[in-house]
């Protein structure tokens, strides 16, 4: 059993205040760049306190810290190519936004031919239990 770790990956999501954008919002969603286009700039600018770890978490050597700008981990990161030069084919997905963020990446982990992906539901959380039991 051992041996089969080897090959898994935890992926944790949504470990930020909030999402980590670039300072002048050109990797934010369309429908949200005005809110990128003041001189504050938006609240989760590389460096600002939104965008750094939520207290209590922390990235430890041979982890491998990605900034993602949309719902999926894997969407124009390197996430799938790291995983693939790691020969991982196991995915074990926690953290935040159930119905955005942890869905999305399993969805594209699922696209991506990994054969084992999977969700500690304990392990995830929304914004409401109703929305993260899938309610609302």
């Amino acid at each position: 059993m051992a041996e089969n770790w080897k090959k898994t990956a935890l992926i944790v999501i949504g470990m930020q205040a909030q999402r980590e954008h670039d300072a002048l919002g050109r990797d934010v969603e369309f429908f949200k760049r005005h809110l990128y286009r003041s001189e504050k700039g938006g609240s989760a600018i590389k460096g600002s306190e939104g965008a750094e770890l939520v207290e209590g978490f922390e990235i430890l050597e041979g982890d491998y810290k990605l900034v993602k700008t949309r719902m999926s981990a894997f969407f124009n990161t390197h996430l799938h190519s790291v995983l693939l030069a790691s020969e991982i084919d196991s995915l074990v997905i926690v953290g935040i936004q159930t119905p955005n963020c942890i869905r999305q990446t399993v969805y594209d982990a699922v696209a991506l031919d990994y054969p084992s992906v999977s969700v500690i539901v304990d392990a995830t959380a929304a914004k409401t239990t109703e929305i993260h039991a899938g309610k609302k």
